[in-house]
């Protein structure tokens, strides 16, 4: 059957992300999941389009949601051995009660608590231009596109980004006959990633075990994970983040875009790999959770 095979949650927008056994789905995504976000000193939001290295700062959220620590990555050097950035983190107590700001989002005005100088000296450092960080208000009302209404943090559009391992392997056989190498999963950076997991006798019902058909993730309109429901908003339309190294912090050449637009082509005309969804149901889901779809579509490609 289709089950998780990850979770992950991304706490500040465009910086990496942490790998969880289970989490709690909100109305607004896995909890803290683009909660917090990255600005100029005009509100203008970052993202790894034109800061890639924002790719290797990892956030870690408390378990209460009181305190925020920013660290740079750890890398392989030269030799192989772990090495860490010259920095050293930054921990930061969130406010929520601070005044608010005016943040910019692709164009689109929101309210954003500002957490302070220290965090802003840190990322102002580590990034090489003036930055502030700001958490997304109690009062934050966004409301996101798509074919299921729904609400989201500082996430590009809907709350959730849901991936196959079936959609990511053809990827991989498709780059391996272009002559190119193999890319990681974090190049996509989803929340969910679905894989199918056989039964404890070993058969195979075609309703159950949908993950393991590529891009079958495009059809589904209403599902159930743990306790949590989704509702299908849109197709993910892939963008240049897709091109950057997740633990270099640097963007690398054409692909994955390259050749996912041989095959991957919306009648849209966008680039799209993967599905976002909206949470119709809050609720907690785990790493093993099955996938169950209560719903199908037919797809928009």
């Amino acid at each position: 059957m289709a089950t998780v095979a990850e979770l992950i949650t991304y706490p500040v927008k465009g910086c990496a992300g942490t790998s969880l056994s289970s989490a709690e789905l909100t109305p607004a995504g896995l909890a803290h999941d683009r909660a917090f976000m990255v600005v100029g000193v005009d509100g203008v939001y970052r993202s790894q389009r034109r800061d890639p290295r924002l790719a290797v700062i990892r956030p870690t959220v408390s378990a209460d949601g009181r305190t925020l620590t920013l660290a740079p990555a750890t890398a392989a050097g030269p030799s192989g051995e772990a090495q860490a950035g010259a920095r050293g983190e930054v921990r930061v107590a969130v406010t929520t009660t601070a005044p608010r700001r005016d943040v910019d989002l692709f164009g689109t005005a929101y309210q954003g608590i500002d957490q302070g100088d220290e965090a802003a000296a840190w990322l102002s450092d580590f990034l090489g231009v003036p930055s502030r960080l700001v958490r997304v208000p109690p009062e934050h009302d966004r409301k996101t596109d798509g074919m299921t209404p729904g609400t989201s943090g500082y996430a590009d559009s809907s709350a959730v980004h849901l991936l196959t391992r079936a959609s990511f392997a053809l990827l991989g056989t498709r780059l391996t006959e272009q002559g190119a190498e193999p890319l990681p999963l974090d190049r996509f950076r989803p929340n969910i990633v679905v894989d199918s997991t056989p039964g404890e006798d070993g058969a195979e019902n075609a309703a159950e075990d949908w993950a393991a058909e590529p891009h079958a993730e495009d059809r589904i309109r209403r599902a159930t994970v743990g306790s949590a429901e989704l509702g299908y908003t849109k197709l993910a339309g892939r963008c240049a983040v897709t091109l950057v190294d997740q633990e270099a912090g640097a963007r690398g050449g054409p692909e994955p875009l390259r050749t996912l637009a041989t095959y991957r082509r919306a009648s849209s005309g966008s680039v799209v790999f993967g599905v976002k969804f909206s949470v119709t149901r809050p609720g907690t889901l785990s790493v093993g959770d099955e996938v169950a779809v209560a719903e199908w579509g037919d797809t928009e490609m």
